[in-house]
């Protein structure tokens, strides 16, 4: 029998924010680096914290091992734990590992990413030390308000770059993530979100392999499907479960949260925000929506990368104005042509 406290939490909204991937390229390391040696990120991130805030529980890609020194970017990345250590301070609560640049310094390096959250006091799912840790840890269930949220994170490779001895990867493997749903529905889960590492970079539209997958998960039953990988915003839809006769949101793509990358669609990303609330014994989804914000790049000593929300354009500088407006034009065009039921927040 419930509680009366517990019948009072279930009708409580939790609200999500998702974002997409959070790179480390070498030249967000150097603007990051100050003069005695330690790494300085919080002017990333500054104006945009607010939305983070506001979630009871707000979720990012971190796309860049803390694989220790030399901290490197591109092609094989290494992120000073300083990093992880502002974007948990900002307000994100779950870090999703599981990307094709998680072995960039093999095996030591997902050990070494994993240790360091831990010490962080940050919660993160997708690597794992051991087959046991991940048993331990799959699915990572958050109590919010009475409401129990499963997460899961999987990836579609490592860049080829094979394990070498007992971690763990999880990569996209329909048995795998059909027991994974099925073992957060034996406990307890009101909501499940499958983050998805997919696709193909630079791809404005899902390519099949992403809407095959993303139309079998519906059937089996999640509530969210949230996408990265492509360094590009894709479209977002409400999707109608008639198994599960509820809706499903279904996010392909973010885009980048912060990085280097130049190509114009490349530039900013979406934050994808969202409601649950209880019916019954089951959550379902409420007022989906998005917000887009451009990366300004620094261009002087002293300056960092700034991420900068679309309806603050005075905080532009005005070399800045040409870009951003490219930028939010081309993925609004994009959004409006293709998203179903996603709105842009106002």
């Amino acid at each position: 029998m419930l509680s009366v406290v517990s019948l009072l939490q279930s009708n409580h909204t939790v609200n999500l924010t998702f974002v997409g991937d959070a790179m480390q390229h070498a030249p967000q390391i150097a603007a990051a680096q100050q003069a005695d040696g330690t790494y300085d990120y919080s002017p990333c991130f500054e104006f945009i914290k607010d939305d983070i805030v506001w979630a009871d529980l707000a979720v990012v890609n971190l796309e860049c091992p803390l694989g220790g020194k030399p901290y490197t970017g591109y092609p094989c990345f290494s992120a000073p734990d300083s990093y992880a250590r502002t974007l948990r301070d900002v307000g994100f609560d779950l870090f999703l590992t599981a990307n094709n640049h998680c072995l960039d310094r093999r095996d030591k390096g997902l050990v070494r990413t994993c240790k360091a959250l831990d010490s962080l006091g940050i919660a993160h799912i997708g690597t794992y030390r051991n087959q046991q840790e991940r048993e331990r840890r799959i699915p990572h269930m958050v109590n919010v308000k009475g409401m129990k949220i499963a997460f899961l994170d999987y990836t579609y490779g490592t860049n080829g770059i094979p394990i070498q001895g007992d971690v763990i990867v999880d990569f996209i493997d329909q048995q795998q993530i059909a027991d994974d749903i099925a073992l957060a529905r034996e406990r307890g889960a009101h909501a499940i979100c499958v983050n998805l590492h997919w696709g193909i970079e630079y791809t404005l539209k899902p390519v099949a392999s992403q809407r095959t997958l993303a139309d079998w998960l519906v059937t089996q039953g999640v509530d969210l499907i949230i996408g990265g990988h492509p360094h590009v915003v894709e479209p977002m839809e409400v999707r109608y479960s008639k198994e599960y006769d509820k809706n499903v949101l279904l996010v392909y793509s973010m885009g980048n949260f912060i990085s280097n990358q130049s190509d114009i669609d490349t530039r900013g990303g979406a934050m994808v925000k969202v409601s649950l609330r209880m019916e019954g014994n089951h959550a379902v989804i409420d007022n989906p929506r998005y917000k887009l914000f451009f990366v300004q790049k620094p261009v002087a000593r002293g300056e960092n990368y700034v991420l900068i929300p679309e309806a603050r354009p005075d905080l532009l500088r005005a070399d800045s104005r040409g870009e951003f407006n490219r930028f939010m034009q081309r993925t609004h065009n994009l959004i409006t042509s293709h998203n179903h039921d996603v709105p842009c927040e106002q």
